[in-house]
């Protein structure tokens, strides 16, 4: 068994796929319409994603829905980087959103940084 992707609902699908692709880098792999269930989803993800082996992200819109609550169980999505300092500031000069700056976790030495989608997702850097 691997994990196929993971699903996140979003009030606006072109702003969701910018940011996962212009700022994050991600590939657009494949969208599909559904018109008559009123939804549409775009999967996004590194290399072919599937295809490759890796992991995708389904963005999921809801048509009419603007944004969602988004809960307290969900925490966030993690990416590996080779350098964390260094992909907050290429998503910083992208527009994107750095929450906590590159640093070490408390109690260890593994560098992270946190970042924030346009719909509030939180997504952790990790170094390695």
């Amino acid at each position: 068994m691997n994990i196929l992707h993971t699903m996140l609902r979003v009030g606006d699908l072109p702003r969701a796929i910018d940011f996962y692709t212009r700022v994050l880098g991600m590939n657009l792999l494949r969208t599909t319409e559904r018109p008559g269930q009123d939804y549409s989803l775009a999967f996004v993800g590194y290399g072919r994603g599937n295809a490759d082996g890796g992991t995708e992200i389904e963005l999921t819109y809801n048509h009419g829905v603007s944004g969602y609550e988004l809960g307290t169980a969900f925490g966030h999505l993690a990416l590996g980087v080779p350098d964390v300092a260094a992909t907050c500031e290429r998503i910083r000069a992208a527009g994107g959103l750095v929450t906590r700056e590159a640093g070490p976790v408390k109690g260890g030495n593994t560098i992270i940084a946190f970042v924030q989608d346009p719909d509030g997702y939180k997504i952790e850097l990790i170094q390695v």
